[in-house]
C-alpha cells in the first residue's frame, strides 16, 4: 500500500507487532497515538476516543527509537551539504530517537569552544544529536585532546578514522578508561588498504578497480585486540566488513574483552558484485565486501559478535559526487532510507529477525553510547511504499544509492 493522505490523530493501529528489544519477544496489541502524539500501548476498546481515525495498513511494527551510533554532520563547516536541522529531520523521518555524531565538523570536537556550539544544538533539538569527541587534536593522528575537559559532554571518543601510531592508540585507551565513557576505533592498515577502492578479489578485476584487500581490516583489528587485552580500556570497532573481522571480535569477546563492534547498514545490504554500476554513491570506506562478507556480518548479528548496525550518514554535494568511481569522496546518505532497506533485505529474506534488526537498531547501539534505553517509540509499516525521490528528502545532498527508487517499508 502507500500513503496517500497525511495521517490524523487520534489513530489507532490494531493488531500491532510489540518488540521488547531487551528480551527479544513479540507480543500483540493495540496501539493508540494521541492528539499529542503520544503513544498508548495495549489500549482498551473503551478507552478509545471519539472521532478516532483507525490506520488500514496491518503488520504494524512498534518499537523503540533508534540509535544511531556513528553519522557525520555537514554543520559547522559545510552547511552546504546538510544542516543541523536537516540533520534532525532525516532522522526523525526515519524512526531514529538519538544520533551519534563524529567529530570530523569545522572545526573538529576537539575542544570546550566546540563543544559549546553542540551543547547549544542539543538544547534546541531535544538532545537527539549525541557528539563524539576527538582522540587527537585536529583529527591528525599526531597528538592527544583533554580528553577529561571533553567528557561530560561527548558520549565517547574516536576520530572516526584509522589512526596510525598505535603507542598513541595505547595511551588514548589508557587515557579513557577511568572516564567512563567508549573509544571508538576505524581498524585500518593503510598501508596495506593503500588506494583500494572494491574489495580485492574476483570483482575488483572484472570491474578493473584497485583493490582494498581484506588484511587491511583484519590486521589492524588483531593489533587493536592486543591492545584491548593490553589495557583493559572499554573499546568499540566501527565498520567491521569482513568474515575474518567477525571471527576475530567473536574470538576476542569469548576472551572476556571489553570490546563491542558495529558494520554499516549498507555493508549488509550491498556487496562488491552490485558495483557494477559503478555508482559512486556506494564508493564507501571501508568498500563493500564480498557477498560471503556480507552474509558472515549477518551471522555475526545473530550471534552477538556484532553488536550494532550503524548508518554513518554522509553527506555530500551534487557536484562532489559526480564524478568517476575511484575519485569520489566515500559515504552516503542513509537515516530516512535505513529502516526500510534493512527491512526488505534482511528480515523479509529471512536473515535477521524482527527483533534482532530492532536490537541491532536501538538497544545495543544505546548500550555502546552508554544511553539510557530510549524512551521514544517508533511505528513502522514494513508494507508501505514510498518513492525517494527529492521531495522526500529532507537534506540538501542526494547521495544515495536509493534515490529515484520505490521503497517499501516506511516509518510512521
Amino acid at each position: 500500500m502507500s500513503l496517500e493522505n497525511p495521517l490524523t490523530y487520534p489513530l489507532l493501529f490494531n493488531q500491532v507487532r510489540i518488540l521488547d528489544a531487551t528480551t527479544t519477544t513479540e507480543t500483540i496489541a493495540n496501539v493508540l497515538v494521541d492528539r499529542d502524539r503520544k503513544i498508548h500501548i495495549g489500549i482498551d476498546q473503551n478507552q478509545i476516543p471519539e472521532q478516532t481515525s483507525i490506520y488500514e495498513g496491518s503488520g504494524i511494527i512498534c518499537g523503540t527509537g533508534l540509535v544511531d551510533l556513528y553519522s557525520t554532520s555537514g554543520e559547522p563547516g559545510h552547511e552546504s551539504r546538510e544542516t543541523i536541522s536537516e540533520l534532525v529531520q532525516a532522522a526523525q523521518i526515519g524512526g531514529f530517537s538519538k544520533v551519534g555524531i563524529l567529530p570530523n565538523t569545522q572545526p573538529a570536537i576537539d575542544d570546550i569552544a566546540a563543544l559549546e556550539f553542540w551543547r547549544n544544538v542539543q538544547q534546541k533539538h531535544s538532545n537527539i544529536l549525541q557528539p563524539w569527541g576527538a582522540i587527537t587534536k585536529e583529527l591528525e593522528g599526531k597528538q592527544l585532546t583533554d580528553m577529561g575537559e571533553l567528557v561530560e559532554t561527548v558520549v565517547g571518543f574516536t576520530d572516526g578514522k584509522p589512526i596510525a601510531n598505535l603507542l598513541l592508540v595505547r595511551r588514548a585507551m589508557e587515557y579513557v578508561k577511568p572516564l567512563g565513557k567508549p573509544i571508538a576505533l576505524f581498524p585500518q592498515n593503510s598501508e596495506l588498504a593503500g588506494n583500494g577502492v572494491i574489495r580485492e578479489g574476483k570483482w575488483s578485476l572484472q570491474y578493473g578497480m584497485t583493490g582494498y584487500p581484506a588484511a587491511a581490516e583484519t590486521s589492524a583489528i588483531a593489533a587493536i585486540i592486543e591492545l584491548v587485552r593490553l589495557t583493559k580500556a572499554p573499546t568499540h570497532l566501527m565498520r567491521i566488513s569482513t568474515a575474518q573481522g567477525v571471527e576475530l571480535i567473536a574470538q576476542a569477546k569469548n576472551d572476556g574483552l571489553p570490546i563491542s563492534a558495529s558494520t554499516t547498514w549498507l555493508h549488509l545490504c550491498h556487496c562488491d558484485r552490485n558495483l557494477d554500476s559503478y555508482d559512486p554513491n556506494l564508493r564507501l570506506m571501508p568498500p563493500l565486501g564480498s557477498e560471503a562478507d556480507r552474509l558472515a556480518l549477518i551471522a555475526g548479528i545473530r550471534t552477538g559478535a556484532i553488536d550494532s548496525i550503524a548508518i554513518d550518514h554522509t553527506p555530500c554535494a551534487y557536484e562532489e559526487k559526480v564524478v568517476p568511481f575511484e575519485v569520489a569522496p566515500t559515504g552516503a546518505i542513509g537515516l530516512q532510507f535505513a529502516l526500510s532497506v534493512l527491512w526488505q533485505k534482511l528480515v523479509s529474506c529471512d536473515l535477521l529477525t524482527a527483533s534482532q534488526l530492532w536490537q541491532a537498531l536501538s538497544l545495543n547501539s544505546s548500550k555502546v553510547l552508554g544511553l539510557e534505553t530510549p524512551t521514544v517509540t517508533t511505528i513502522f509499516d514494513p508494507n508501505l511504499s514510498w518513492l525517494a525521490n527529492d521531495l522526500a528528502i529532507t537534506s540538501q545532498s542526494k547521495n544515495s544509492h536509493y534515490i529515484g527508487q520505490t521503497l517499501i517499508g516506511k516509518v510512521l
